[in-house]
């Protein structure tokens, strides 16, 4: 049975948006929150008045940066865990021997 959609009411960046999404509304909620923090993150560091549109597109680029920094921090982790596996798989196939 497919998941119930949601209609949640946001706010961004002085805008109102109605988003339908098959997750819970407090969780929409904390996206949406997140992503007007951004944008207004990124209109605090800009000299002069930009468009919307202008400070929504480097705010999503600093949110893909911060995801693409968290992949590779995980990817690193996962290598680290995979080797140190190895390794002890070694140890262990080097004692029974």
């Amino acid at each position: 049975m497919p998941e119930e959609s949601n209609l949640v009411k946001v706010s961004i960046f002085g805008q109102e948006y109605t988003v339908k999404a098959p997750a819970d509304p407090q969780y929409i909620q904390s996206i949406a929150e997140y992503v007007n923090s951004k944008m207004k993150e990124v209109q605090d560091e800009l000299p002069t008045a930009q468009s919307s549109t202008r400070i929504a597109i480097l705010a999503s680029m600093n949110i893909t940066d911060e995801l693409f920094n968290i992949r590779k921090t995980k990817e690193n982790e996962k290598s680290e865990v995979d080797a140190k596996i190895s390794s002890l798989v070694e140890l262990i196939d080097e004692s029974i021997i």
